[in-house]
């Protein structure tokens, strides 16, 4: 029993710390599961990989909750009215989330249709090494080709709709291929269309919270609650163990890119990528 928590704790660190950096937590929680396996069902584990990413989201809403919060006099320097109930209603707030809402259109359907799919023939070791190299590539490739380029775009406000939702195809990728990395596709999608890396960190936090939402609530009607006491202890500490590293992790992520590119995470996804090919070819995974 301890050590299926001590599992769910690990489970919950690398969900925390993958979720926000651009390397792909569906990706290393499908390798981890290669390594330390949860003793459960193949139902409660489908289901558990994407719950704890609850975990994670809410570290979002805490962080920015000034920013995610539409309702409200204080701090409102644009409220939809002078008077009545429009003028507790932040104007800029409800844009940025009619923003997030067309970037999450084209990956909420594609992740309807093809989700079963996508589970059976997509969710293993060699689909994840292959995309953790070729976003490897596109982030060294990206950064290289926008060091001498300004970005048009340098916060959420100035995002077009055409914007967001090309930014939404390129979540649909991550949708499709574990070990896309869904803040990777989108922060390369953005920086394509001329997002400033901060911008388009920060987009990418926002539109986690319903997309991650969505999927939980999808998983939790397929599969059900948890079905014991254990499960649900299980569930527990993979959020909280996920909500707390994903603190940390959010905040330091803000603080490197403002000095920093994203190259160092295209070089992990390589290295990383190349070692599960070597041990898929050496039988160590399958």
């Amino acid at each position: 029993m301890i050590w299926e928590l001590i599992k769910a704790l690990i489970f919950g660190i690398v969900e925390g710390i993958t979720e926000w950096l651009p390397i792909s937590s569906t990706g290393h929680l499908i390798l981890l599961d290669e390594f330390l396996s949860l003793d459960a069902s193949d139902t409660f584990k489908e289901m558990f990989d994407v719950v704890i990413q609850l975990g994670a989201i809410m570290a979002v809403v805490v962080i920015y909750w000034k920013s995610l919060w539409p309702f409200g006099k204080q701090n409102n320097p644009k409220p939809m009215a002078q008077s009545g109930f429009g003028a507790c209603v932040k104007k800029d707030v409800l844009q940025m989330w009619c923003k997030v809402i067309t970037a999450c259109l084209p990956a909420a359907v594609i992740g309807l249709l093809l989700d079963d799919w996508c589970n059976e023939h997509l969710y293993n070791a060699w689909t994840v090494a292959i995309m953790l190299i070729l976003f490897g590539v596109a982030f060294i490739w990206i950064e290289r080709w926008n060091k001498t380029k300004t970005p048009k775009m340098n916060s959420i406000a100035s995002l077009k709709y055409s914007t967001v939702l090309m930014i939404g195809v390129f979540q649909v990728i991550a949708a499709i291929f574990p070990g896309t990395s869904r803040s990777g596709a989108t922060i390369v999608g953005a920086l394509l269309l001329g997002v400033s890396r901060t911008a388009a960190a920060e987009f990418t936090f926002f539109l986690a919270v319903p997309v991650m939402f969505g999927a939980s609530l999808l998983k939790l009607v397929k599969c059900g609650l948890p079905a014991t006491g254990m499960e649900t202890a299980i569930l527990l500490v993979g959020m909280i163990s996920a909500f707390l590293v994903s603190v940390v992790v959010i905040r330091f992520l803000m603080s490197y890119i403002k000095k920093h590119d994203f190259t160092v995470f295209g070089w992990y996804r390589i290295v990383i990528g190349i070692l599960v090919l070597i041990c898929g070819i050496v039988g160590v995974i399958g």
